[in-house]
């Protein structure tokens, strides 16, 4: 047991010595990251771009789409005056030309979803940068970008948004 209390006596001193040492004042703050993200304007030249980007897609889609809904009307209003070979086929090109929709819309969503999140975490790492050079600036300690609890008094997120805003000027 006596040597158990030596064994902690140098880290119980240490203890003591920090508890007992004057704390220096540490400058914290807080940010809230997703909005950081969103609101920047690099998300908005993002968003635009992508939009460019895949305009002409979507309109592909939406061009087949409106003919695949104009070739089941048509069908639908002639089902009766067609031949059975006749509404066979239609219905067979039908079927197929849903299934095709179905499909370029499937990898239409999986491309954006894709380039979007290659520009996000492009938009990411400038925002991860803009919060340091905030930090280093204004001789931060810490700056947190999750916290369940925090006095908005230390969020800083407003102040770095507009930095990212300057930045992209």
């Amino acid at each position: 047991m006596l040597k158990a209390v030596r064994a902690l006596s140098p880290f119980a001193l240490l203890v003591g010595l920090l508890a007992a040492a004057p704390v220096q004042a540490q400058k914290i703050g807080v940010v809230d990251f997703a909005r950081l993200v969103q609101e920047s304007p690099q998300y908005e030249a993002m968003a635009r771009a992508l939009e460019a980007e895949f305009a002409p897609r979507q309109r592909e889609i939406l061009t087949l789409n409106q003919q695949l809904q104009e070739k089941q009307q048509r069908f639908e209003r002639d089902r009766s005056v067609l031949s059975e070979q006749e509404r066979a086929q239609l219905e067979r090109e039908l079927r197929d030309g849903a299934r095709d929709l179905q499909r370029q819309h499937n990898q239409f969503q999986e491309d954006l979803n894709i380039r979007q999140n290659e520009e996000i975490a492009k938009i990411q790492r400038v925002v991860l940068q803009a919060v340091q050079e905030y930090a280093r600036r204004e001789r931060y300690d810490l700056i947190v970008a999750e916290a369940v609890y925090f006095n908005s008094d230390l969020d800083v997120t407003a102040a770095v948004l507009e930095q990212l805003r300057k930045s992209n000027n």
